[in-house]
């Protein structure tokens, strides 16, 4: 930010409240209209982020996200409205923005944040926001800032819990410091599966608009070097002090992160699996011809109270599913489903693992939501 750009009038009066603040005044205020800020994701930590930032007054403001509005998001993600489901999450964010204040210049980018074109995103920005919700685009976001030599805003939430720090940041420590590597796939499920507070990402989001404004300010302690705990269903924050690892390797070049974190590459065949998998279209037709499966809903109990098959036969959550093999027929084809699939994927591989004849393991691809969208528009979807 050499040259800070001049307030009119309209902003004046705008940010009055920052400008008689010590620590702000017209040049912090300035440094703000000066400042250029990438967010990465605007869901449930985008949505505050985007929110605060604008009307705080940052002048350029980056938008990374290829996803639409779902009425599923709304909870949380409070920069959407009902008008907005089926729109690009991008587009819909960019119009409240607007609606906010006018003065903020947007950047839209409407794809996915890949390894090809990171570092030609984010090269523009001062300070680049992670507000993604999956581990290759987080070790992603933070080689790419590594490289380019830009302060990485991390937040993440689950459930009741949620984190965040600065990486990358006055030669303080980066997210491989406090993460050398991704956890086993789906050891960590997804807010998909595994439920997030709405307002969770609310706390989240506005400290780590704080710490972005702090930085652009040059004001205050910020949380590099450590890491901000929040658990709120019991109202506690609490600290962990971070340092970079001596012995780390050089972040030097961006890799293949989906290969990375363990989960397969769309342009490899993917390997071979100890079960099948059918789709709720040809599991409905086999149905319908006769074919009786056991039926193994591998979902938690509270989402059966929302949704289930009629005609499923025993309910177990997917990580204690070996608990209740010697129940399971062994002379029976097993459908197994869950949500969305993936858990249900797991469950087979794990009954495979236990001796159950494979060709009897059957994965309800696309799960219950696949179910009510393509065979039964009745059932409620989440």
């Amino acid at each position: 930010m050499s040259e800070l750009p001049e307030l009119t009038s309209e902003e004046i009066g705008r940010y009055s409240r920052h400008l008689i603040l010590d620590e702000v005044g017209v040049e912090g205020q300035r440094r703000l209209k000066g400042g250029r800020v990438l967010c990465i994701g605007s869901g449930g930590l985008g949505s505050p982020l985007l929110l605060y930032l604008a009307a705080a007054g940052v002048g350029r403001i980056g938008l990374v996200d290829f996803d639409v509005v779902d009425a599923s998001n709304l909870q949380r993600q409070i920069i959407h409205g009902t008008s907005s489901v089926g729109v690009p999450k991008v587009r819909s964010a960019a119009a409240r923005i607007h609606d906010l204040n006018p003065n903020v210049v947007l950047d839209i980018f409407e794809e996915p944040l890949t390894s090809e074109n990171a570092l030609r995103i984010l090269a523009d920005y001062d300070v680049i926001v992670d507000g993604t919700d999956n581990f290759p685009t987080r070790y992603l976001v933070n080689d790419a800032c590594v490289i380019l030599g830009k302060p990485n805003v991390y937040g993440s939430i689950f459930k009741f819990e949620g984190q965040a720090s600065v990486f990358n940041y006055q030669g303080g420590p980066n997210y491989r410091d406090l993460y050398p590597e991704p956890p086993p796939p789906g050891l960590v499920p997804s807010c998909a599966e595994g439920g997030v507070l709405g307002i969770l990402p609310g706390v989240i989001g506005c400290i780590q608009a704080t710490e972005t404004i702090k930085i652009l300010l040059g004001q205050g302690t910020s949380l590099s070097g450590r890491l901000l705990l929040y658990d709120a269903l019991n109202m506690r924050f609490r600290e962990l002090k971070l340092r970079r690892d001596p012995d780390a390797k050089p972040i030097t070049q961006l890799i293949d992160y989906q290969e990375f974190c363990g989960m397969p590459n769309v342009n490899n065949a993917p390997p071979a699996e100890p079960f099948a998998r059918i789709s709720v279209t040809d599991a409905k037709a086999r149905l319908d011809a006769g074919w009786a499966p056991f039926v193994l809903d591998v979902r938690r109990a509270n989402e059966a109270e929302i949704v289930k098959l009629s005609f499923a036969d025993r309910l177990q959550p997917h990580t204690e599913v070996l608990q209740i093999a010697s129940e399971l027929p062994r002379d029976r084809d097993i459908l197994i489903h869950c949500k969305m699939g993936g858990r249900s994927a797991a469950a087979a591989q794990a009954l495979a693992e236990a001796g159950f004849d494979p060709q009897r393991l059957f994965n309800l691809e696309g799960g219950i939501t696949a179910w009510a969208q393509q065979v039964d528009p009745s059932l409620p979807t989440y």
